[in-house]
């Protein structure tokens, strides 16, 4: 299956529903999922996708523990992506992505960039 991308920059927020927790490989012995690539723990996290007057709630998978992410934290996600899939007869689609952190303080990275326009030292210039 394809995996498609999800432009997040399109989402007014998007905030921590549920917070991280290993994803389970197998659940008789309880041992955890462990990301091909990285080899480190895939953690799932319940975001909240806010879009207009919309929302919906996603589970995504992430490789290694997203440091700092609680519920109702807002979240920055890197490289979302969508996955359909078909199991005997059943079907859905997964999510991922290749990090997932607290937003940072966007008011203050935005005052001290207006700031910087209003100097005449912005972008551009």
């Amino acid at each position: 299956m394809v995996a498609l991308p999800i432009d997040t920059a399109k989402f007014t927020g998007i905030i921590c529903a549920v917070a991280p927790t290993p994803r389970i490989a197998n659940r008789e012995t309880g041992q955890v999922r462990v990301d091909r690539d990285t080899g480190q723990t895939v953690y799932q996290v319940g975001l909240c996708l806010m879009s207009g007057r919309s929302a919906d709630v996603v589970t995504v998978n992430v490789p290694g523990e997203p440091s700092g992410v609680q519920n109702g934290v807002p979240v920055q996600v890197r490289d979302l992506v969508a996955t359909p899939w078909e199991n005997e007869g059943r079907h859905g689609v997964s999510f991922r992505a290749t990090e997932i952190k607290p937003l940072t303080a966007p008011a203050a990275s935005s005052a001290s960039g207006s700031s910087a326009t209003a100097s005449g030292k912005g972008a551009g210039q």
